[in-house]
């Protein structure tokens, strides 16, 4: 962004939002505070913009779901587009959540350390940014309302630091490739302190097994090392080892999201403003840190030190499958289109929801009940299942982000037809098709 006069400033992604405290929620889904670099002490050096998604409809948010994005200039300019991702507002919009993504203005030669150790001004800015997204939406909840945290590399090291530092306010944390630096053990030779609400915060480190042996190996030793230390003091960690990848994310949202559906669901209070729930741990899931089959916590044999922590029946099932296939099977089909729409001109436009298991890969187009075509008609998807918003190395879309519209054949003189969509969710499944809509 252009340097501006004055610190900071809020503008509205689609529709300007109305300031002033008392406003009723806005009618913008879509909302973006930028903050520009600050030279004074423990501020943060580099700039940064939020982009906040809220459900359409929603009256009262119960939580911020963040997804914060990695080091370097391409991962931070990815994490521009994080609240546009269907997939994960269909997680925000199934609790009421708000959709956070960060997209701090690094540069390749800028530090990384500025921005993901929340103590040089990041924490302080993301405290900052909910305040001001909680008066100008019309939402003063958002200021206090509990996060999930998705966190991919130097986002992981970001959000391991704000588990460590705000325990009582997070619902739970993902930790892809990165963890926190652990806090200095309180004796020579101990193993290292945590905050005791720490301990009780669900936490899933999610590694690429070839991190192991490539030029993150240093990575995947310090996650092991915080993973072990954690669990050995009885917190509620898990480990999913992808067997496809490296540092890049692959298809790990197919198990984050039901994870974090899983741990939203024991979590978030039903009053909002109350604390957090805590988790009985009567349905949790173990499995072996070595590897094996999950089996439920009473009845795991093993040294539960030495285990993987999943929060219940559905998420040790699709945690079975993630760790052997690097995926999740959905036998479901997704959810139909609707509000399909035919101009005078030809355009067919339409409104379409992620399906939650899968996602949205794309849709075909039908006419008088015959395929014509599909979107996208060259599905490409380098780094996981192909999806109708294609999917960057940072588990964010990649832009230009695809619009859902068509334009139909021109029909033949004295002909007329009728046009239906269906969508196709990541593992082919195509769901009914939307009410056929007659040419005009």
């Amino acid at each position: 962004m252009k340097p501006m006069q004055t610190l900071c400033i809020l503008l509205a992604g689609l529709l300007q939002a109305t300031a002033g405290a008392g406003a009723p929620p806005s009618a913008s889904a879509y909302h973006e505070w930028s903050c520009e670099p600050s030279g004074a002490a423990g501020g943060l050096k580099l700039g940064v913009t939020y982009t906040l998604w809220i459900p359409p409809g929603v009256k009262t948010i119960r939580g911020v779901v963040v997804h914060q994005h990695g080091c370097g200039e391409p991962a931070c300019k990815a994490g521009a587009t994080a609240a546009y991702d269907l997939h994960w507002q269909a997680l925000a919009r199934k609790w009421d959540c708000a959709l956070l993504g960060p997209s701090y203005h690094q540069r390749e030669q800028d530090d990384c350390a500025w921005w993901c150790d929340p103590a040089q001004g990041s924490g302080k800015t993301f405290l900052r940014a909910l305040a001001e997204f909680a008066v100008r939406t019309g939402h003063p909840e958002l200021e206090q309302a509990p996060w999930a945290l998705w966190g991919h590399s130097g986002g992981a090291n970001w959000a391991g630091h704000m588990l460590l530092t705000h325990p009582q306010r997070i619902v739970a944390v993902w930790l892809r490739s990165g963890s926190p630096r652990l806090i200095p053990a309180p004796a020579q030779g101990a193993a290292p302190g945590f905050p005791p609400a720490a301990l009780a915060v669900p936490v899933m480190c999610n590694l690429g097994i070839k991190e192991k042996t490539d030029r993150f190996a240093s990575l995947w030793a310090s996650t092991f090392a915080f993973l072990q230390d954690f669990r050995a003091q009885g917190a509620l960690v898990g480990l999913a080892l992808d067997p496809r990848t490296s540092h890049e994310c692959g298809d790990s949202r197919y198990l984050a999201i039901p994870w974090f559906d899983a741990c939203l669901a024991q979590r978030l209070p039903g009053q909002p403003g109350a604390p957090l729930r805590s988790l009985s741990g009567a349905g949790a899931w173990l499995a072996p840190l070595a590897g094996g089959s999950p089996q439920p916590a009473p009845a795991f044999t093993g040294d539960p030190a030495q285990s993987v922590w999943l929060p219940n029946a559905a998420v040790a099932k699709a945690w079975s499958e993630y760790v052997q296939t690097g995926a999740t099977p959905d036998p479901t089909p997704p959810p139909p289109p609707g509000n399909v729409r035919l101009s005078a001109g030809g355009e067919l436009t339409w409104e379409a929801e992620a399906d939650f298991e899968s996602g949205l890969a794309g849709f075909i187009i039908e006419r008088d009940g015959t395929e014509i075509a599909r979107l996208p008609e060259h599905p490409a998807g380098p780094f996981g299942r192909p999806l109708f918003q294609k999917m960057s190395y940072h588990d964010t879309p990649e832009k230009p982000l695809p619009a859902m519209r068509f334009k139909v054949p021109a029909a033949a003189p004295g002909a007329t037809h009728q046009y239906a969509l269906r969508a196709v969710n990541s593992c082919g499944l195509k769901s009914t098709p939307t009410q056929a809509v007659p040419a005009p």
